[in-house]
């Protein structure tokens, strides 16, 4: 049986701080292609020194730019990952071990992603594990879903044991940024599947959210990260519903209640 080839896809903005460690962690795949976003910084000198695959496309949200990337893929296995995203060494050796099983029949393979923010790796909570269909059939998935999109897998999937280490938000003003646009982006997709809002829900699903990340998930044993990252998650989601009530009052027709004179 003929050695599986793999074609790692890395999408890339402004990230020339964590860049270069993403891409020698997928050097060893038997192409690499990024597709960058028009980066202001160095990022896209750092990438041509690793493959010289490298496109520049205006961003049209992630599961259009997802599904161009995958297109220019020649071989048979996608790799995707994104640039503060890092396949550690036991990741790889469990990729190789499955891809060049010749008794593999899996489609697509599950990576539990690790995450540091602030300081410390989040070990527990709804951040860990996380994961993520990031390697696949080229022929069996299609990226769907915004803002965050996900794959549509028409076939079987492992879920595999070793970390992809994940270098998430500078700070916390970056996370708080990263919340402000993707709610944004979120409330307008509820709004088209015309999602039902319950003024109510504006309390109970972030409250809710909260206790099972941080107590049935025990994000409490990731000491003050944890408690940070249980609270910011909760934010995230009445953020989210808060801009969908935002934008369907601003969406009301606009109704004159001004009384005109006799």
């Amino acid at each position: 049986m003929a050695k599986a080839r793999v074609s790692a896809c890395v999408m890339t903005f402004n990230n020339e701080d964590i860049i270069q460690d993403c891409m020698e962690n997928v050097k060893w795949a038997d192409e690499v292609i990024v597709v960058d976003s028009y980066s202001t910084d160095k990022t896209v000198d750092i990438c041509r020194k690793y493959t010289d695959r490298v496109y520049q496309r205006k961003w049209p949200g992630f599961r259009d730019q997802s599904n161009y990337i995958a297109s220019l893929a020649k071989y048979e296995w996608i790799l995707f990952t994104d640039a503060d995203e890092i396949i550690s060494p036991e990741l790889y050796e469990e990729i190789q071990s499955h891809l060049n099983n010749n008794s593999n029949s899996w489609d697509g393979f599950y990576f539990p992603r690790r995450t540091l923010y602030l300081g410390k790796w989040i070990n527990h909570g709804e951040w860990y594990p996380a994961y993520d269909l990031l390697l696949y059939k080229k022929d069996k998935g299609k990226w769907v879903k915004e803002p965050h999109a996900t794959l549509d897998l028409n076939g079987r999937a492992k879920y595999l044991k070793n970390d992809c280490l994940h270098y998430t938000y500078r700070d916390l003003s970056h996370q708080l940024e990263r919340i402000d646009k993707y709610t944004g982006m979120s409330a307008v997709e509820m709004d088209k599947e015309g999602v039902k809002l319950i003024t109510i829900q504006l309390i109970f699903r972030p409250l809710i959210r909260f206790i099972k990340g941080y107590f049935f998930k025990r994000g409490f044993l990731d000491g003050v990260p944890g408690l940070v990252a249980a609270t910011t998650t909760s934010f995230y989601v009445f953020m989210k519903y808060a801009k969908l009530w935002e934008l369907r009052i601003k969406n009301r027709p606009h109704i004159d209640t001004n009384k005109h004179e006799r």
